[in-house]
């Protein structure tokens, strides 16, 4: 055990920590106004709690082999349990780019104008929320069925050649020949949902452009200065987007780099995992920005603050 496999192991029980705490908490603030409040819930913050769901389970099962691996500890997993580590991970990864898709779309239809041809579709799109997240989950789990198939425990066989490897888990002599068509499918489907969130980001940041040159135009500086509920949320979600594409592919060019390298680097595939959970990891704390709950209860807090600073400056 070298002092950079520590580091690393301290790094990702650090992001586990994280991203479980941002998670968690936007997860109970949103399970509380369904219960409380069930007259202020709204259809995107069933995609939020979902969201934020999917993405704990990326986190766990990502980054809990690399915790195990960088301390030092060998056997950790065996055939069923790399079979069910590497599925879940995988499903649920194939949840979060989706769930980010719909949340996305959903934002670009919201804020569209009576005028656009989406209109008609606001409607109808808070009906379509719970069965998209079925069909989500039914195309992931059946695209990620190959890897109980493919995937095995790595009992201290050196690997060379193409395919997936790493400490405890890697593929079998028999199913690489079958890598490459599995790949294309994962890569497809990524390449189809962030396509998807590029052009509802193109299309939002086009709403959002004609929406400035319109206020520019208001003759009240008060108004013009006023930033509507729908405006901030589509500014998170833009922001979310942004570092969902940047971190996504950046791990999909790596992992495909080390899929397709002859000889496996374990350090390599450490990086790779703390990458693929950045986004999980700040997803929380970019909804929490504008989020309305969030400031219900974070506000007394603030003002609790400013009243004892007051006092004691006046004192």
């Amino acid at each position: 055990m070298f002092p950079s496999d520590v580091t690393y192991g301290f790094f990702s029980i650090s992001q586990i920590s994280i991203g479980f705490l941002g998670n968690s908490l936007l997860f109970m603030l949103h399970i509380y106004t369904f219960l409380t409040q069930p007259h202020l819930k709204k259809p995107i913050d069933l995609i939020f709690t979902h969201l934020t769901l999917v993405n704990v389970l990326t986190i766990m099962f990502n980054l809990m082999p690399t915790v195990t691996s960088s301390f030092g500890i060998r056997h950790f997993l065996d055939d069923v349990g790399c079979k069910a580590t590497l599925y879940t991970y995988r499903v649920t990864r194939g949840l979060s780019i989706c769930t980010t898709s719909l949340l996305s779309a959903f934002q670009a239809i919201t804020i569209s104008p009576s005028t656009s041809i989406w209109a008609r579709l606001k409607s109808k799109i808070s009906t379509c929320v719970l069965p998209s997240f079925l069909v989500f989950w039914i195309i992931n789990m059946l695209i990620y069925i190959q890897i109980i198939q493919a995937v095995e425990a790595n009992r201290n066989a050196t690997f060379v050649g193409f395919g997936y490897s790493q400490v405890y888990c890697r593929t079998k002599q028999v199913e690489r020949y079958y890598s490459k068509a599995f790949i294309s499918v994962i890569v497809i489907q990524d390449l189809l949902f962030v396509v998807l969130m590029m052009l509802s980001s193109i299309y939002m940041v086009n709403l959002l452009y004609k929406h400035r040159q319109r206020a520019q135009h208001l003759r009240s500086p008060s108004l013009s200065s006023q930033t509507s509920p729908e405006i901030k949320a589509t500014h998170s979600i833009l922001l979310l987007v942004s570092c969902f594409v940047f971190f996504y592919c950046a791990n999909d060019f790596i992992t495909l780099y080390f899929f397709y390298r002859p000889e496996k680097n374990p350090r390599l595939e450490r990086i790779t995992g703390i990458i693929s959970s950045c986004y999980p990891t700040i997803c929380p704390f970019l909804l929490m920005k504008n989020n309305k709950i969030f400031f219900k209860f974070t506000s007394p807090t603030s003002k609790m603050r400013t009243t004892v600073s007051q006092r004691t400056v006046s004192g």
